[in-house]
């Protein structure tokens, strides 16, 4: 069972991908654990990023869309989602490495 906040995560990616139905949402939860996991590896918050928070959110609404079916705009959002991830890994807000954002 998901935590609240990743089905309020869940229902926003939906609102993101225009989806209605019920059908699509484990695949979506999967989708969602997999984008965790992957700013995980990258050191984002040293692999408990957390959906509440609306920039690692962002992230994993595009992963989502990125993942989902077979968009036509695939290229660009990975390359929106890199440039995502990149950014998340190298903040000091978002990383367990200290210092100062500059």
């Amino acid at each position: 069972m998901a935590t609240i906040e990743m089905q309020m995560a869940l229902m926003k990616v939906k609102t993101a991908l225009r989806i209605t139905e019920y059908d699509f949402e484990d695949e979506l939860l999967d989708l969602m654990h997999s984008a965790l996991l992957d700013l995980g590896i990258a050191g984002v918050n040293g692999g408990k990023a957390i959906i509440s928070d609306p920039l690692i959110r962002q992230a994993v609404i595009t992963y989502c869309k990125m993942n989902f079916g077979e968009p036509d705009e695939y290229d660009r959002l990975k390359r929106s989602y890199d440039e995502q991830k990149a950014q998340l890994s190298m903040s000091s807000g978002y990383t367990e490495w200290g210092g100062t954002d500059g």
